[in-house]
């Protein structure tokens, strides 16, 4: 089988000034090598194709492929990490992971949680704040905490994102508004520990592979799990089992059938202060950077090596297309 790879490459957008937290989303130059070495242990072929330009360029001049394994995350807009699946749905080409639509979705954080708490999955109450207007009209109970709506990986998350008052409430959503382009996405607080569970597998067949709660370390100004904490080895993965770990995974699972992700991911959850587990976001373009990204992490906790998870997903989707 032919694999071709698509991907947004780290060191482009560093080379074209992007600071690191901007470029935390994109795909390092050894997650490509790990991933071309896994396809070629499987007996696969494969091709490196790159961005949704250079995906464009190739459809144009008739390269086709049987699979593609698609990392790109976009590099502009709410709809980013869909650009390049509905380039290749529009070409009936099979990729990896989520469709177009269920990535708009997902990265909107208001809409994910829309279609969760319709679904009958506990996430914390919320607010969008798009403009100043919107702001004066915001009435919720503090503390709150403010992020970025569609950024991931701690991208926009600071000590500074949990507010106790108006003025540092609005403080902070302009400083949203102003540094990433894009609405503010204000919560309810949840005071309780922090997790994220891995998953694996389409609607029905959807099953979590192991969960992992978030540990901190460090000074108190880096208890929240931002880009800050994870890129300088202030907080850890730590495996968890049992009913603990069940109760965890349910709420995750069935957050995951809801937003019609497939093939493979994680999704984060959080304990509000009665322990109860709550959604707080999905990614269903998990990073596979080997032996970093949180799911890689994850997995290796509940004994998949890196070349095996990859088969998983490969799997996963292979057996998909098949039908």
């Amino acid at each position: 089988m032919l694999i071709g790879i698509t991907y947004d490459l780290v060191d482009d957008y560093l080379a074209a000034g992007a600071t690191p937290e901007q470029a935390a989303a994109f795909t390092t130059p050894g997650t490509i090598d790990a991933l071309e070495a896994a396809f070629a242990l499987y007996g696969h072929d494969v091709e490196r194709i790159g961005n949704l330009l250079a995906l464009g360029k190739a459809l144009a001049d008739g390269k086709r492929w049987d699979l593609v394994f698609n990392l790109s995350a976009g590099a502009a807009g709410i709809a980013r990490e869909a650009q390049v699946p509905a380039l290749l749905e529009a070409h009936g080409i099979p990729f990896t992971f989520s469709t177009a639509d269920v990535l708009v979705v997902s990265l909107d954080k208001a809409l994910a949680k829309l279609v969760v708490k319709a679904a009958g999955v506990p996430t914390p109450d919320f607010a969008v704040v798009r403009n100043m207007r919107d702001l004066q009209r915001l009435n919720m109970p503090f503390p709150l905490f403010v992020k970025p709506l569609a950024e991931s990986g701690g991208k926009g998350v600071t000590a500074a994102s949990r507010v106790t008052d108006k003025a540092t409430l609005a403080n902070r959503c302009i400083d949203v508004l102003k540094l990433w382009h894009q609405p503010a996405l204000v919560e309810a607080y949840l005071p309780g520990r922090e997790f994220t569970v891995g998953i694996v597998g389409t609607g029905p067949s959807a099953h979590a592979i192991g969960t992992c709660e978030i540990k901190f370390g460090g000074e108190e100004d880096r208890q929240v799990y931002s880009f800050r904490t994870r890129t300088e080895g202030q907080a850890t993965l730590s495996p968890v089992h049992g009913d603990m770990a069940a109760a965890i995974e349910d709420v995750a699972v069935r957050a995951w059938r809801a937003l019609g992700c497939r093939d493979a991911g994680k999704v984060d959850i959080r304990y509000d202060v009665w322990s109860k587990p709550f959604f707080v976001e999905a990614n269903p373009i998990a990073g596979l950077r080997p032996g970093e990204s949180d799911f890689v992490v994850l997995a290796e906790h509940s004994g998949f090596s890196f070349d095996s998870l990859i088969g998983l997903i490969l799997d996963e989707a292979t057996g998909r297309v098949k039908g």
